[in-house]
């Protein structure tokens, strides 16, 4: 089972982008804290229209699953660990 509840609150404002297939994806930036201190965690999610008035330090809980992502830049192959948000 691959399932996150993540609450802490915005490191700084939601970015959007537009993909070329029309789709629209938000990434947030989660910061929350554990007894070993302050993590940043990676947050995308689709369809977030009803999160467009998010702004850095509001206090937000996420729920979705941890995944991988492959993709090509500068002519390499990299990857990126991240929590999917369930829509």
């Amino acid at each position: 089972m691959n399932v996150v509840l993540l609450c802490g609150s915005l490191s700084s404002d939601p970015i959007i982008r537009e993909l070329p297939s029309g789709e629209t994806l938000m990434s947030l930036q989660v910061t929350t804290t554990t007894i070993d201190g302050r993590r940043s965690v990676p947050v995308a999610t689709a369809n977030s229209e009803s999160l467009a008035a998010l702004v850095a330090g509001d206090e937000v809980a996420v729920l979705g699953s941890v995944e991988r992502r492959f993709f090509r830049a500068g002519g390499a192959t990299a990857s990126r660990t991240e929590v999917v948000r369930q829509t």
